[in-house]
């Protein structure tokens, strides 16, 4: 950054109404414990989430059901937690994470009690909704927990730790669970399943904190309080900036993971279920990889975010394009690399939470995280739900008669969302810029700022 002459010299580079990430401190070792029973409980919430979709044979089987069913299970699950992040966000602001993550193992055990008893797919479907509900409280609580328990350097990196160590509790699921089911049965399963979330809510209860005994919390907002903070949290344009960032970066991920990359892979490109499996995998594997990296990067450049956000995007869209725009079959080296370019989108998505913390007070961070959430798995239902329509409509029969040329048709919705999202991004990068600039922050163009940087000096950010 530069200075603007005669402005004075603010403090970091800030403006008002902005927080940069001081330097790092030491974390003392009970937020290390504290944010090991959060993990833990996020581990348990993957767990529940997943257990379903490992299980998806021997639930056809129970119901009675087909796979059209089994998508609703799925579909609905993620719409009861996309539609619950902004009053969850609320209550999160009101009752603390300790509460909000009780609350969530309770309803998720509960879900898993009623599909261990469950005969019928409304029932079934009863059970998911619960399972839903209590996804929805988790994770932005847990984020909370690394905002007020850890340094404001560390917070990215832990932030990534926190999703990439998360997703353990899908092997939870697709191994131990599976194992389980062979050997016992549905019941006792799923019973076994509603007993570990019972014994998070102990875990919980006994071990977390919701902030270290240093810090004082603001007491709980009235009604009126709640709907002004809520407004507040909204207008905030960093607010709007980690929303359109959360959307543009994560839905092209989650939408191949979740639902068409795996139909794609086997029934468009022709590869064999297993290297298909391996691809799948080492898309996981990247945004492990990746995910600390970004939370380096983001601590060091907290001016620069929004470029890795573009970066990540245009590096999507643009290879997506390549693979759309392949005559017939596209090679395996341009599939790898679409894989490993989709490894990067959950890990940037995670951006838009640190747009969140830094850009809103912390009795507002619960609302703040609920409203970023929302973006991202909107636009992956929305987008699901286009590829399908459009699978459909040029292809209909069964998922086993789709031509590679439906495929690429059906694709090229997610170009609607990049285009929109992006628009967004820059819109509220551009107010956030004008806010630091008014407080006599001015950005310098990004190859100064880089190379200041390799020079070891501060004379730009």
């Amino acid at each position: 950054m530069w200075r603007i002459p005669g402005s004075g010299a603010p403090p970091s580079g800030v403006a008002p109404g902005v927080t940069l990430a001081p330097a790092v401190e030491r974390v003392p070792t009970r937020a290390w414990v504290v944010w090991a029973v959060g993990l833990t409980a996020y581990v348990v919430a993957v767990f529940s989430r997943a257990s379903l979709g490992v299980a998806g044979v021997q639930a056809q089987e129970r119901f009675d059901a087909g796979a059209s069913a089994l998508s609703l299970f799925v579909v609905l699950q993620l719409v009861v937690y996309a539609g619950l992040q902004v009053p969850v966000g609320l209550a999160l602001d009101r009752l603390g994470s300790r509460r909000m993550l009780v609350l969530g193992a309770l309803t998720m055990a509960a879900g898993q009690l009623v599909l261990a008893l469950a005969t019928s797919v409304p029932q079934a479907v009863a059970a998911r909704v619960l399972v839903g509900a209590g996804d929805a409280m988790t994770f932005i609580s847990v984020l909370r927990i690394v905002s007020l328990w850890f340094p404001g350097r560390t917070v990215p990196v832990m932030t990534q730790l926190t999703g990439i160590l998360g997703q353990s509790g899908q092997v939870l699921a697709a191994y131990p669970l599976v194992t389980l089911l062979a050997a016992a049965g549905w019941g006792p399963t799923f019973t076994g399943a509603a007993a570990v979330g019972v014994l998070v809510t102990v875990l919980v209860g006994v071990a977390l904190r919701d902030a270290p005994p240093h810090v004082v919390l603001a007491p709980a907002a009235g009604l009126a309080q709640v709907r002004h903070d809520l407004r507040a949290t909204w207008r905030e344009p960093g607010t709007r900036l980690g929303l359109w960032t959360h959307t543009v970066t994560q839905f092209s991920g989650t939408v191949f993971v979740l639902l068409w990359g795996f139909p794609f892979l086997v029934v468009g490109q022709g590869l064999s279920p297993q290297r298909a499996a391996g691809l799948m995998t080492l898309l996981v594997i990247v945004g492990m990889l990746v995910g600390p990296l970004l939370g380096q990067l983001v601590g060091r450049w907290p001016l620069r975010r929004s470029v890795l956000v573009l970066t990540v995007v245009g590096a999507t869209a643009l290879t997506w394009t390549a693979v759309l725009a392949w005559p017939g079959r596209a090679p395996m080296p341009l599939l790898v690399l679409l894989v490993l370019v989709l490894g990067t989108n959950g890990p940037a998505s995670m951006i838009g939470f640190d747009y969140a913390r830094t850009e809103n007070p912390a009795a507002r961070l619960g609302s703040a995280s609920g409203v970023v959430n929302v973006g991202g798995f909107v636009a992956s239902l929305v987008t699901m739900l286009g590829v399908g329509l459009v699978l459909d409509a040029l292809t209909p029969g069964s998922s086993a008669d789709y031509a590679l040329g439906s495929f690429k048709a059906a694709f090229t919705v997610q170009y609607v969302v990049w285009v929109l999202g992006a628009v967004q991004v820059w819109r509220y990068r551009r107010r956030m810029r004008e806010r630091l600039a008014t407080g006599g922050v001015v950005l310098a163009p990004l190859h100064l700022a880089v190379a200041a940087r390799l020079r070891r000096t501060s004379a730009y950010r």
